[in-house]
């Protein structure tokens, strides 16, 4: 019988002991990666979209637009707060049950409060009840997402070649721009060709169905790639299972904690970029939405080939050197950003588009930049909590902290916000970087006593 050498860990042996004929390639894996995250990042940017652009008239009519907007983004958040919890609620159910268990589980739950958030009725219709319904549709939301973890960026980046980590680390960010990408269109598409009174009646709502059918597609192509035998041979070689969660704090805890800062400088760009402009241009300006998120549109297209280049630059300087320059790169565009954004529709536009050709750039190297630091034991959770946290810390209050800010002190505290994500990376980057060079001093000096 032919063996098939998998090109870092050998043989691919069977479960029944026998050899798999199928090589598991970054490449294949890379392709689950990409199908996974578009499609969450679709539902992401469906409900981003509509919680400027719909909910603060659906659900909050009895306050000024203003209000209702923060209220709105307020609900957005929870999803963010509930991420965490998904997680270790889903590692505790992939424990028991399996990966494929776990991962249908997770997004039956994500599509149905997508399903429910399209059927629900505004606030004229049932009071305060619709309010409660948004919020705990989103907060089932969040718990889906963190439950939606599938180890296949994990198992991607131990599997790519040596000298292109950078390259394949970026491909599962390409999901972000893409998500963006149909869902801003398909916003601006029937903001565009309805009545205002079509588009709050129902044309709102053909997003989220649409974001459930992407997730059903979604579902059964990851779960052609994670239950087969081949991956889960390759998820148990690199030991990618889950670990117990006060295990994993008590072993790598400060790394949890570094990682989730190492990642702050982009992530509260993310919205900064997407969602947050969209509530200024509805609140203070009389500049079309439809236009606006084509030039939001071309703008992600900008930030796909940052996150393309992202590789290149990151396999050339190193990971770590590329995000923290990047970081310093932010912190410059913090400093003339709200000069942009209060320049009429010419600076909003730069604005827009130098943001997110940043964020791409950034973007691309921000997951897992030090996921190293776990081992393979506590990776598959360390990664995912790490992502949960980052987003919490960094970017679930974006909107709302830009938006307040804006509208209590000025544009200028825009840029200080930004300015802080871009310190708190610095300041990650050099804590871990401190950190291993201290274990290296101590790796050496007991070889140094031993010999």
């Amino acid at each position: 019988m032919q063996t098939t050498l998998h090109p870092n860990h050998g043989p691919l042996t069977s479960v029944h002991g026998g050899t798999s004929g199928h090589e598991v390639a970054p490449g294949e894996i890379a392709v689950g990666v990409v199908i996974g995250r578009a499609s969450e990042y679709f539902d992401f940017f469906v409900y981003g979209i509509a919680s400027v652009l719909v909910f603060p008239q659906l659900f909050f009519p009895f306050v000024d637009k203003l209000t209702g907007t923060l209220y709105s983004f307020a609900v957005f958040a929870l999803a963010f707060v509930a991420r965490p919890i998904g997680t270790v609620l889903f590692m505790a159910i992939q424990r028991r049950w399996g990966r494929g268990t776990k991962l249908t589980a997770s997004l039956f739950l994500l599509g149905t409060c997508t399903a429910g958030i399209a059927f629900l009725p505004g606030y004229a219709s049932i009071g305060a009840a619709a309010i409660w319904l948004l919020a705990f549709f989103r907060f089932g939301q969040g718990i889906a997402l963190g439950g939606s973890w599938d180890g296949l960026p994990s198992l991607l980046a131990l599997n790519a070649p040596k000298k292109k980590r950078g390259w394949y680390a970026m491909l599962g960010q390409l999901g972000a721009p893409v998500g963006f990408i149909i869902a801003a269109s398909l916003f601006a598409l029937l903001v565009g060709s309805l009545s205002q009174a079509d588009f709050f009646g129902w044309g709102w709502r053909y997003p989220f169905f649409a974001a459930f059918a992407i997730n059903v597609v979604a579902l059964f192509a990851r779960l052609r790639l994670v239950v087969t035998r081949e991956y889960e041979q390759e998820l148990d070689r690199a030991d990618l299972e889950p670990t117990p969660v006060l295990e994993l704090f008590r072993a790598k805890g400060r790394y949890v904690v570094i990682g989730a800062f190492t990642a702050l400088a982009s992530f509260a760009l993310f919205h900064i970029v997407t969602i947050f402009p969209l509530s200024w241009i509805t609140v203070y300006t009389d500049q079309p939405i439809g236009e606006f998120l084509m030039i939001q549109v071309f703008g992600a297209f900008l930030a796909a080939a940052g996150i393309v280049f992202s590789g290149l630059v990151a396999d050339k300087l190193g990971r770590t050197k590329t995000l923290g320059g990047l970081a310093v790169a932010i912190a410059m565009y913090s400093g003339f950003a709200p000069q942009l954004l209060g320049a009429g529709q010419r600076g909003q536009d730069v604005f827009i588009l130098l943001g997110f050709i940043l964020l791409g750039l950034s973007y691309g190297q921000a997951a897992g930049a030090v996921t190293a630091n776990f081992g393979n034991k506590y990776r598959y959770t360390g990664a995912a909590l790490t992502t949960d946290f980052g987003w919490l810390i960094g970017a679930a209050f974006a909107p709302l902290v830009a938006l307040t800010l804006v509208a209590k002190f000025g544009l200028p505290y825009l840029g200080a916000y930004l300015l802080s994500g871009a310190i708190g990376t610095l300041a990650a980057l050099g804590v871990n970087r401190y950190l291993r060079e201290k274990k290296a001093r101590e790796k050496a000096a007991n070889g140094s006593t031993s010999a």
